[in-house]
């Protein structure tokens, strides 16, 4: 995934405002997930597509992770595809690591629009190489336990792999 591509769940309106990062892969798997697209989702409808829990979405939306969810005329709220979207990609975040106020001030970014796609890279670029050293850490524990594996299998007299 490149920074310069662009998503429609980072947007701030429906037509300006390209966000720095895709979320296409994210978008996939929350469709594959679901019945075929539909204009408005309810909270109970959001929860089983992405699984998260109705108080974790009400929650997402308290803290300023979520862009303004519309509601209907009784109150209840009403996500678009682009909510879906963003959710997903809130989830990689998640996945990433990157703690809850990173998430919320980059949240915040987007909703200010353009001029802070430099502030938005680098949070992300941030974010990226805290990931890359996770990966390196895990890569390293997975070597210790190859070796382990291989040890064991020849002390046991079997195949060492």
């Amino acid at each position: 995934m490149s920074v310069t591509e662009t998503t429609t769940a980072d947007t701030t309106t429906a037509d300006t405002t390209t966000a720095d990062m895709t979320t296409a892969d994210c978008a996939t798997a929350t469709a594959a997930a679901g019945p075929a697209p539909k204009d408005r989702y309810t909270i109970s409808e959001v929860a089983a597509l992405t699984g998260l829990t109705a108080h974790t979405l009400r929650w997402y939306e308290r803290i300023g992770l979520m862009p303004h969810v519309d509601r209907s005329h009784t109150g209840q709220r009403r996500f678009t595809r682009r909510d879906l979207d963003w959710l997903a990609f809130v989830g990689k975040l998640r996945l990433t690591g990157m703690p809850v106020a990173d998430m919320v001030r980059y949240a915040e970014l987007v909703r200010e629009g353009d001029h802070t796609h430099a502030e938005r890279r680098a949070l992300l670029e941030s974010t990226r190489r805290d990931v890359l050293h996770r990966i390196a850490e895990l890569q390293d524990t997975l070597a210790v336990l190859d070796f382990k594996i291989t040890h064991y299998g020849t002390l046991s007299g079997g195949n060492p792999t």
